[in-house]
């Protein structure tokens, strides 16, 4: 059914034809332009042959339900409508029949008081993100240095004995390759680190705006959705901050054998038998020695 809300402003008496869920005002074609110069991060919806509770906050989006969120299930963090928790036998009723669930009203205050330790978190965060990603560049930067150096002795060693060393070379350069691929961290954990800031940032500031004592709080379901929000965020910041941390603290070692001349000359009649790619991880904050390398062996 095509939507025929009228436009909130009292002289224009014209049919809406966009909703902000956050004004909570329906808008006609010229409070639309007035609207979107004043309020460009408010997420705005065409009205135009949709109905209303199919994108707005404020209603149940499980088919048929069609009901105001008024209700909020503590055992799922979210809110639902009455055909969600109710007991009759129906399709996609009572999902939350058997959850622990209040009214929305009731869980205003807890989750204001949450938002406050959220913007607390949230400023650790920024703050931690940052040094944690310069390390971790750091780190980057020396296994990038260490692969091309080792390449180099490898390729040096293998110079003194070329004639017959050529397919061997191949084999333990591709070998070097594929332990790095394999073996560290890619460059996507620094990309998703790099982004981190700006989405600690867009969250504060959102915080901030809902949580200020002159905000006004016109549909309280657009409220709690945007706390949740801020609460989900963090569960991914932490995700990507503790995978961060956690190579910030691994030690890699990996080398090339052998290294002597006295050996190298040995294996000279071993040619096609001849290298080793050893690789070492441990752990910056493990209390254990690491264990001694065997003597070179043919592979």
């Amino acid at each position: 059914m095509e939507n025929t809300k009228k436009c909130s402003s009292k002289s224009h008496k014209k049919d809406a034809i966009s909703f902000c869920p956050e004004c909570d005002k329906y808008m006609c074609n010229q409070c639309l332009v007035f609207h979107s110069d004043l309020f460009d991060n408010h997420i705005k919806y065409d009205l135009k042959g949709k109905d209303l509770h199919n994108f707005s906050p404020c209603f149940c989006q499980e088919q048929n339900h069609k009901m105001e969120l008024v209700y909020f299930c503590k055992d799922h963090n979210q809110l639902c409508c009455a055909a969600c928790i109710t007991k009759l036998k129906g399709i996609g009723n009572g999902q939350h029949t058997d959850c622990n669930i209040c009214f929305s009203t009731e869980i205003k205050d807890e989750k204001k008081s949450k938002l406050k330790k959220n913007i607390k978190i949230l400023e650790d965060y920024s703050n931690q993100i940052e040094q944690s990603l310069n390390e971790l560049k750091k780190i980057y930067e020396k296994i990038i240095k260490d692969k091309e150096e080792l390449k180099m002795e490898v390729s040096k060693v293998f110079t003194k004995i070329r004639s017959a060393l050529n397919d061997r070379e191949d084999k333990l350069l591709l070998e070097i390759e594929n332990k790095f691929d394999n073996s560290f961290f890619k460059e996507d954990l620094i990309k998703q680190g790099e982004k981190l800031p700006n989405e600690i940032k867009a969250s504060l500031e959102k915080g901030k705006r809902i949580d200020n004592d002159n905000y006004k709080i016109d549909k309280l379901c657009i409220f709690i959705n945007d706390c949740i929000n801020i609460e989900n965020n963090i569960k991914k910041i932490q995700l990507i901050k503790d995978n961060i941390e956690k190579n910030n603290n691994t030690e890699i070692k990996i080398y090339f054998l052998p290294k002597e001349e006295k050996e190298i000359n040995e294996f000279i009649n071993k040619i096609k038998l001849l290298g080793k790619i050893n690789l070492d991880i441990k752990n910056r904050f493990d209390e254990e020695e690491p264990e001694e390398e065997d003597e070179f062996r043919d592979i």
